[in-house]
C-alpha cells in the first residue's frame, strides 16, 4: 500500500492522484447498450429473450421460461438450511425496522389568510430492482433494495436477476421471497434494464430502477434515466478507516481486506496518527493475506488504489476524511460518537472498534447502497424516501387570493406573462 503523510508538501497532489478514478464510459459499451435499449424498446419480449439466450447461454423460447412465480421463490426459501432461513429473516427484519424510521409522512398547515399549504407523500407505483446473478450470490442486495420499497408502500416490486446457463441461486430467490418481491424475471444486462424502463408485453414498465450491475448495466441505467428514475451509478467499493491505535491491528487489517476483495479497483485507506500503528497493521496484513481465498484481488486492489495516511492528530484525520467523502467510514477510535460530529461527508459511518463494515453490508439495519467516488459530498444512502414522492398541496382561501393575487400579478407582469397575471387578477374582488 502507498504511504502518504499530511506533512509532506506534495500531500494534496498525492491524495488527488490516489482518489482519481476514470468514470468516463467506454464508447464501445455505450454503443452496444444504445443498440440493445433501442431494440428492446422496439421488439419487446422477443428482443429480451434473444439477448438473454445470446449473453447468458440460455435456450428460452419465450418470457414464460424466464419468469418465476411466488411458489418458486417460496420453494427456494424452503430448500435452504434453517440457519440460512433464519439469517435472511433476521436481516430483513432489521433492515425493515430501520427503514420504517425513514418513512416520510404528509403534513399541512393553514396560514393567517386561511390558505392551506402542505406536502402529500405517496409511494411509487412500481419499481424494478437489479440483482447480479450467476455464480455471484447477493441476497443482501435483494433485501437492501426491496425492503425500503416495501416499507414505502410500493405495491409492485419487480426483480430482474440473470441466471447464466440456467443457474439459479436459491439464496437470492429466497431473499426475494422474504423481502416481499412481487415478480421475478431471470434476465440481466442492458436488456433487463431496458425492459424495466420501457416495458414489454410481459415485463411491466417501472417508475424507478435500483441496484448494482456491471459496466453494461451501469451504461443502461445512465441511458434510461429520465424515462425512469435510478438510484445512482455506483463506482468501485470503498472503505476508509480512521484508527487511534486502540483497535487490534488484525481487526483493522481484515476490515481493509473486506472491501479490497470486491475487485481490483476497490479502494481501502487507513488513516492513523501513529507511524508505528500503520507499520503494525501492514505487518499483520502481510501475514493474513496468506489465507485469503481472493488474495490476488486483494493484493491488486491494495496495490492499485490502497493507501496508509499519517496525520498529526484525529482532527486532521477527520478533515482528510471529509475531503475523501468515502462510501464506508470506520471510526475505530475512543469516543467515536464525538468524532462522528466532525464528519460531514460519508455514505455510512461505523462507530467504534466492534462495528465492522461487514455488519452494515448484511444485517445492521441501514442500507448498504451508498454513494461512492466522493459523491457522498452531495448524495445519500438508498432509503425509504427514494421510493416515495412529494406533492405540494395548495388550497388558497378567498381571503388569501386577494393578497396573493396582487403579488402574483405584479411578478407576472414583470415577466411579461399576461395570462398568468390575469388568472390571478380575475379572482380579485377589486
Amino acid at each position: 500500500m502507498k504511504f502518504l503523510n499530511t506533512q509532506s508538501p506534495d500531500f494534496q497532489t498525492e491524495l488527488k492522484t490516489l482518489l482519481a478514478f476514470e468514470t468516463a464510459q467506454d464508447p464501445k459499451i455505450d454503443q452496444i447498450v444504445a443498440d440493445i435499449c433501442a431494440d428492446v424498446q422496439k421488439r419487446g419480449d422477443a428482443a429480451v429473450v434473444e439477448y438473454t439466450n445470446k449473453f447468458d447461454g440460455m435456450s428460452a423460447q419465450s418470457m414464460a421460461d424466464l419468469t418465476l412465480s411466488q411458489d418458486a421463490l417460496k420453494a427456494a426459501f424452503e430448500r435452504l438450511p434453517e440457519n440460512v432461513q433464519t439469517a435472511l429473516k433476521t436481516a430483513a427484519a432489521r433492515v425493515e425496522s430501520y427503514h420504517k424510521h425513514q418513512k416520510m409522512e404528509s403534513w399541512s398547515y393553514t396560514d393567517e389568510n386561511g390558505t392551506l399549504l402542505g406536502q402529500q407523500i405517496t409511494p411509487l407505483d412500481r419499481v424494478g430492482i437489479y440483482v447480479p446473478g450467476g455464480k455471484a450470490a447477493y441476497p443482501s442486495s435483494v433485501i437492501m433494495n426491496a425492503m425500503p420499497a416495501h416499507v414505502a408502500g410500493v405495491p409492485e416490486i419487480i426483480m430482474v436477476v440473470p441466471t447464466p446457463k440456467g443457474e439459479r441461486n436459491d439464496i437470492v430467490l429466497a431473499a426475494a421471497f422474504v423481502a416481499g418481491v412481487t415478480k421475478v424475471f431471470t434476465i440481466g444486462g442492458a436488456q433487463a434494464v431496458a425492459a424495466l424502463a420501457y416495458g414489454t408485453e410481459t415485463v411491466p414498465q417501472v417508475d424507478k430502477i435500483t441496484g448494482p450491475g456491471n459496466a453494461f448495466v451501469a451504461a443502461a441505467k445512465r441511458r434510461v434515466f429520465g424515462v425512469v428514475g435510478i438510484d445512482m451509478v455506483a463506482g468501485p467499493s470503498e472503505i476508509l478507516v480512521i484508527a487511534d491505535g486502540t483497535t487490534p491491528a488484525d481487526w483493522v487489517a481484515m476490515d481493509l481486506f473486506s472491501q479490497a476483495e470486491h475487485d481490483e479497483i476497490a479502494q481501502a485507506i487507513l488513516i492513523a496518527t501513529s507511524k508505528q500503528y500503520l507499520d503494525e497493521v501492514q505487518t499483520v496484513m502481510d501475514k493474513l493475506i496468506e489465507d485469503m481465498p481472493r488474495r490476488a484481488i486483494i493484493e491488486a486492489s491494495l496495490g492499485n488504489r490502497g493507501a496508509m495516511i499519517l496525520t498529526k492528530d484525529l482532527n486532521e484525520a477527520c478533515e482528510v476524511a471529509n475531503y475523501i467523502a468515502p462510501e464506508h467510514l470506520e471510526l475505530s477510535v475512543e469516543s467515536p460518537q464525538e468524532w462522528a460530529k466532525k464528519i460531514r461527508h460519508a455514505g455510512a459511518i461505523f462507530m467504534g472498534k466492534y462495528t465492522s463494515e461487514s455488519l452494515g453490508d448484511y444485517c445492521a439495519g441501514p442500507n448498504h447502497v451508498l454513494p461512492t467516488s466522493r459523491t457522498a459530498r452531495f448524495s445519500s444512502p438508498l432509503g425509504t424516501y427514494d421510493f416515495q414522492k412529494r406533492s405540494s398541496l395548495i388550497q388558497v382561501s378567498e381571503q388569501g387570493a386577494q393578497k396573493l393575487g396582487k403579488i402574483a400579478s405584479v411578478l407576472a407582469h414583470g415577466e411579461m406573462l399576461t395570462a398568468h397575471a390575469r388568472a390571478a387578477e380575475f379572482r380579485l374582488k377589486d
